[in-house]
């Protein structure tokens, strides 16, 4: 069959404002600080976006192509509906645990004119840091089923704004790797770019690309073309279809988040606000936390633990180390580069025989939770999707059966609609057995866990789990990472490596992994990216005894409320999150020392007793150096914090 392309279904939108010229619409932000402006041709139509009358991206096109042919250039549109409304909601798991987010939202409903009568809506919402449409797709007479071949939405920036980009060599990715900083006009063409995607423009403008609520869709990427870049799908893994779906269908939001600070973004909920509610009420179950990760450490036990392995003592080694510390979690994970179910793959990639419901001779399961359960500890196991999928039902029976809280999917490194619709059927599947999921070797977060709760965190970033093979990862790259894949939410980055050395005495080693940057950088990291899973990776020995192990004894994994107090992409971040009445500040530096002053407005009233843990002054030679100290605090307080190069600080305050 040969397939007719430009289908064009452009963006339409209705001025809220009676009397709007029918070639020109605009819908503003609820605060009138951003203004989307759509202009219709006989040929094309463009739009643009403006915050605090600056122009900042220009005559955008937007363009979808159905097998069914073009649109016929006569289009219409009928009286939009739009609305103006406050949601409230809470999240179990984010950086906030109640939000309310005002937004105008406009549904216009547009067709052709002339036979066959094809139409389609599209809902618009702005926010006050932000704005985001979607496509609907109504049943009709004129479309059987809804067969996508690509989009072709573009965001054509003004001027030449600095941009913090991840360049992918194709579709099937980890999305792992280092980030490309740059103006817009030095970036390669044709090349994929991951989201989200970070703009900074002069005057501290920050504007960043994304995606929301994607379901039974594909994946979004970037690719620049000429002035331009235009947003291309995750391809149905041996068809050049993009999305094959029945009537009525809907696609993800494509969000602009929009601030004059960083911090904006950063605090911001849209991406939860543009997901829908939990579709069941009883989430009691969920218990977010921190978890051991021994395959990182290299499963380091020490000489008296008799024949270590997949077996119960090894685990109970680890099990008793939570219990002591008050960490929630323990992951089983594998022992000699196997794992620790049946399996005769090779490197953990699954074979023919791979059985996730069959643990390893030795190990007995059962025996394991158990033994947790009595220590007050839960268990979570690592498994690879393609061995888990295929016994999905059977396996969350049995893990639900034995006692089991969670599991790392991991090695997902798609994210075409097929894969989409994977994850989230094991979303749903688990949540029925009571399992958390973390998603490994996946795309970014996007929104989801609002609808699914037990979505903990995801991976999509390269992280410390490379200091066991390579050195690759500097301070400076965590920053980027904050300011980019972390603008969409939970991010797992094997957290917890507490062998912090110079950068001239660095060694690759798998087991005990050196780390580059303080100590205190380390322990910034878990307070200034948000995941609701934080991993404590290294081994026992490591933390106990040591100092700052005791900062994450005592740290929460969701949060009450986030406040951003300063930041500055590529130099440092500096940030505030609450729980109860305590606060918990965190920040991460560059490769370039500084000191900071930190306001403590956040704190509001009362007197706070505050725990400090900071760079001690030989760090340059000692980095794993800490100084430890307390003093009273309250909302009039302004501190000045010096950070190592590579540092950064925590700070616990407690109401008193």
């Amino acid at each position: 069959m040969r397939v007719k392309k430009g289908f064009f279904c452009w963006l339409m939108l209705l001025n809220i404002i009676s009397g709007s010229s029918q070639n020109k619409l605009e819908i503003a932000s609820p605060d009138e600080k951003i203004r989307f402006i759509l202009q219709l041709s006989e040929t094309s139509l463009q739009y643009k976006v403006e915050y605090k009358k600056k122009l900042l991206l220009d005559n955008s096109t937007i363009q979808l192509d159905l097998k069914e042919g073009g649109f016929q250039q006569a289009l219409k549109w009928e009286k939009p509906v739009y609305r103006d409304t406050t949601e409230n909601y809470t999240l179990l798991t984010g950086k906030a645990s109640f939000v309310s987010h005002r937004y105008k939202e406009m549904t216009v409903s547009i067709s052709e004119k002339n036979n066959p009568f094809r139409k389609f809506m599209m809902v618009i919402r702005m926010f006050n840091d932000g704005l985001a449409f979607r496509y609907l797709f109504p049943k009709q007479a004129a479309l059987e089923d809804f067969t996508l071949f690509n989009e072709h939405s573009s965001f054509k920036f003004v001027g030449d704004p600095l941009l913090r980009a991840l360049l992918l060599p194709g579709y099937t990715s980890s999305h792992e790797g280092l980030y490309t900083v740059g103006p817009f006009s030095r970036l390669k063409e044709d090349t994929l770019i991951d989201m989200p995607l970070l703009a900074e423009y002069p005057d501290n403008i920050f504007v960043a690309i994304t995606e929301a609520a994607l379901l039974d869709y594909a994946g979004m990427y970037l690719v620049k073309e000429n002035d331009k870049l235009v947003s291309r799908l995750s391809p149905i893994p041996g068809q050049i279809e993009k999305v094959k779906a029945s009537l009525p269908h809907r696609s993800p939001w494509r969000v602009i988040m929009i601030g004059d600070k960083i911090g904006t973004l950063i605090e911001s909920n849209i991406l939860t606000t543009l997901n829908d509610p939990p579709k069941t009420q009883d989430w009691s179950w969920i218990k977010p936390g921190k978890s051991t990760f021994p395959w990182w450490n290299g499963n380091i036990l020490p000489d008296t633990i008799n024949a270590p392995g997949n077996n119960f003592v090894t685990q109970q080694y680890y099990i008793d180390f939570c219990a002591r510390n008050k960490l929630e979690y323990h992951s089983v994970v594998e022992y000699g580069l196997h794992a620790w179910y049946t399996d005769d793959g090779v490197n953990f990639q699954p074979g023919p025989g791979a059985d996730v419901t069959k643990p390893v001779p030795g190990l007995n399961m059962k025996e394991v939770c158990d033994y947790a359960h009595q220590k007050g500890v839960g268990i979570r196991v690592w498994v690879h999707w393609a061995a888990l999928y295929p016994k999905m039902d059977s396996a969350f029976a049995i893990f639900e059966k034995w006692g089991i809280s969670g599991m790392m999917v991991d090695f997902m490194d798609r994210d075409d609609q097929q894969m989409v619709n994977i994850q989230t059927e094991m979303l749903e599947k688990a949540a029925k057995h009571h399992l958390h999921i973390q998603f490994h070797g996946a795309y970014k977060p996007t929104g989801l866990n609002r609808t699914y709760p037990n979505e903990f965190t995801r991976e999509g970033t390269l992280n410390y789990e490379v200091n066991k093979w390579e050195k690759k990862i500097i301070p400076d790259h965590d920053l980027n990472i904050v300011f980019t894949r972390g603008l969409a939410g939970s991010t797992d980055y094997h957290l917890g490596g507490f062998r912090a050395v110079p950068d001239s005495l660095f060694r690759v080693q798998y087991t005990r992994p050196l780390m580059l940057g303080t100590r205190c950088h380390m322990l910034g990291m878990y307070m200034v990216l948000e995941s609701a899973l934080q991993m404590v990776c290294d081994y026992p020995d490591a933390y106990e005894g040591q100092p700052g192990f005791s900062f994450l004894q005592q740290l929460p994994t969701t949060w009450d409320e986030t406040r951003v107090i300063d930041a500055k992409p590529g130099s440092f971040i500096c940030i505030a999150r609450r729980k109860g009445t305590d606060w918990f500040i965190g920040a991460i530096n560059s490769s370039v020392p500084k000191q900071i002053e930190v306001p403590l407005s956040v704190l509001k009233a009362g007197s706070f007793s505050a725990e400090f843990y900071t760079d001690a002054p030989d760090t340059a030679n000692f980095p794993d150096h800490i100084n430890i100290y307390r003093k009273d605090v309250d909302m009039n307080t302004r501190l000045k914090i010096e950070m190592a190069a590579g540092g950064g600080f925590v700070i616990i305050l407690k109401k008193k």
